[in-house]
Order: structure tokens, then sequence, then C-alpha cells
């Protein structure tokens, strides 16, 4: 296997988890949160019991390290190529920041709405987190769908540089070839 091959399948790879990663935030805002958020402390303990078996915590670091860790590998990668740099480069930066703003600011509240609760916290202090959170989530996913775009765009431009650069030995340019 050699390096382009390689580059093309990390670049994949992180296209691919960035997707996943929007996907399942979009499917959180529009379908989990309305049901966990629409009337705290009582909608917390409700979403906590449905939670029991796995819940956001067990799915969204994990996959967060990931998009990392390809975004990351992505980038060395697909350095050496400059119209697709950039893209890489902004789509990585998206999702760290993504990730320490989650880390930052979501964290902390989940520890009080779903780990502290009403044994520690006031109704009225448990709502005003619950709408803190809510309202703080679209930056999330906008960093999300900004990080998904640009590695959408910058999988695109190196595509299309590896494709213009070696046009006689890629599959698309030999089938067009042959009569």
């Amino acid at each position: 296997m050699n390096l382009r091959t390689i580059t093309y399948i990390v670049l994949l790879a992180y296209l691919w988890v960035m997707m996943i990663l929007l996907g399942s935030i979009v499917l959180e805002t529009w379908m989990v949160y309305p049901n966990v958020f629409y009337n705290p402390p009582e909608s917390l303990e409700a979403g906590l019991a449905f939670m029991k078996i796995r819940a956001p915590h067990d799915f969204f670091p994990p996959l967060g390290l990931t998009s990392w860790i390809t975004g990351l590998g992505s980038l060395i990668l697909g350095w050496r190529v400059k119209s697709a740099r950039y893209w890489i480069l902004g789509s990585l930066l998206m999702i760290v920041a993504e990730g320490a703003f989650s880390m930052a600011f979501f964290w902390p509240r989940n520890a009080i709405m779903f780990v502290e609760g009403s044994a520690v916290h006031s109704p009225e202090f448990l709502r005003q987190t619950a709408q803190e959170f809510v309202n703080l989530h679209w930056a999330r996913v906008i960093f999300n769908a900004l990080g998904s775009a640009m590695i959408f765009v910058g999988f695109l431009k190196f595509y299309r540089h590896d494709l213009l650069s070696q046009p006689q030995e890629h599959p698309l340019y030999a089938a067009q070839a042959s009569p």
C-alpha cells in the first residue's frame, strides 16, 4: 500500500467519522433534547431513566477523540496538497474547538443536571442550567456542521488534485481512454 492510498483511507475515515458525528448531533438535537429538556427537573430524571444502559457520554467522547485522531492524520498526510490543506486544518480546528467547548461548558452542566440533580440543586437552578445547556448546544451544532463541511470540501480538493496530477494512473481516466 502506497502513501497515496493510505492518505485516501485516512481522509475518507475522517470524513466518515465527521459525518457520523454530525448526524448524531443533529439526531440528539431534534429527538433526544426535546424529550430530556422539556420540563426540568422531572424530564431530566425521565431522561436518566431512559439512558440507563447507554447515554451520550458513552458515545460522544470516544467518537470525538476518533475525529481528532483521524483529523490530525488527515492533516499530516494531506498537507502536501495546498488546495486541501486549509480545509482539512479548518475542519480539525472546528472539531477540536467543539470538543474543548463541550468539556468547558457541557461536562460541568451534565454533572449538575444528571449526577448531582435535585438531591443537590433547586428545581429553579436545574431549569436555568438546562436552558443554558440547550442554548449553548447550538454552538456545538455550528462547530460540527462547519467541521463536516470543511472536511468534505478538503476531501474533494484532495481528490481533484490527485485526479489531475496523475490522470494516466487514475481508474476513471483509464476507463475513458479505452475504446
